[in-house]
């Protein structure tokens, strides 16, 4: 069942997920599936963790900064998948056990790394709006590919005249032009940069 609600939210969103769409893709009444789940709330709840299922868990094994880019990586990647999720995977009131899971190991291997418990944190923390913030962001921004990237800046620059916005206009012909761009190789720099900065900060309480 959560499975197909997941399907139903990938393909046409989460606010136009029914329990009678749900019915119908299963094959049956709405009001079966009541005998699972309380109301749409709490399928949701399944929903998303369902989603934390699928996160690559830390393990410090690797090293906590191993562990942590790649549990970045790996959140980036579900939520690339279900993008419906974002906004929404630290909302629920009542998280379920793939969720608790999660979160268990972050703090396990951050605690065993050597922070202390207020600076794992504050680790947590900045890696998690840093993650969710940018998987908000990128679907946003009116550009996917190189080609509709180049035709939204070019038509931006278009808009005035040569060497009112020195700097725009260097990064966009010196940067965002050239060959190979693509806005998501952001991510895993700006990642590193928080990496590093959190290792500096634990190597210093």
């Amino acid at each position: 069942m959560l499975r197909a609600a997941v399907a139903l939210a990938d393909t046409d969103g989460i606010e136009s997920l029914t329990m009678r769409k749900l019915g119908e893709k299963l094959g049956i009444e709405a009001m079966s599936l009541y005998n699972h789940v309380a109301n749409k709330g709490d399928l949701v709840d399944g929903m998303i963790d369902a989603v934390f299922g699928e996160i690559e868990l830390p393990a410090g094994e690797a090293g906590w900064r191993t562990a942590m880019r790649r549990r970045a990586i790996s959140i980036r990647a579900a939520l690339s998948r279900h993008p419906w999720a974002v906004g929404r995977m630290e909302s629920r009131a009542t998280p379920g056990p793939a969720t608790l899971r999660h979160h268990d190991a972050v703090l396990g291997t951050l605690r065993g790394a050597g922070f202390s418990i207020a600076m794992a944190a504050h680790a947590y923390s900045v890696l998690d709006s840093y993650i969710y913030g940018f998987a908000m962001q990128q679907p946003n921004l009116p550009f996917d590919t190189p080609a509709e990237t180049a035709k939204v800046a070019q038509a931006i620059m278009a808009r005035f005249a040569s060497g009112e916005y020195p700097h725009l206009t260097e990064l966009t012909v010196e940067h965002v032009l050239q060959p190979g761009y693509d806005y998501g190789d952001e991510f895993e720099f700006g990642l590193d940069l928080i990496l590093d900065g959190l290792d500096r900060a634990r190597r210093l309480t």
